[in-house]
């Protein structure tokens, strides 16, 4: 009996897309931007509920590093820091718009 190959499910693109939006918050960050970008950490924090300032701020690191968000900073006191979605977290977007509606047409009444 020959065992499943776990390093082929690794290369591929699910296997990609998971690493991108795995974890509690992520797909829940994208959401929101999708929704109201531009989006400030504050507001942010607010929408999300219990979150810490910590794993909110590593997150968004993690999106912004992977390319689905853009920071943009502005040079004023006090400091003012918005985010939305690149075009690439954008066209993200429609595959998880898919699973709202599925999620719809499938949760229990």
């Amino acid at each position: 009996m020959t065992g499943i190959d776990n390093s082929k499910f690794a290369e591929t693109g699910y296997s990609y897309t998971l690493s991108l939006i795995q974890g509690k918050h992520k797909m829940v960050i994208l959401y929101c931007l999708m929704e109201f970008q531009p989006v400030r950490f504050n507001a942010m924090r607010r929408y999300l509920g219990r979150i810490s300032d910590k794993t909110l701020s590593q997150n968004l690191k993690e999106l912004e590093a992977d390319g689905l968000i853009d920071r943009k900073e502005y040079p004023q006191i006090p400091p003012k820091v918005e985010y939305t979605l690149t075009e690439r977290g954008a066209s993200l977007m429609k595959v998880l718009d898919q699973l709202c509606i599925w999620g719809e047409k499938n949760k229990p009444r």
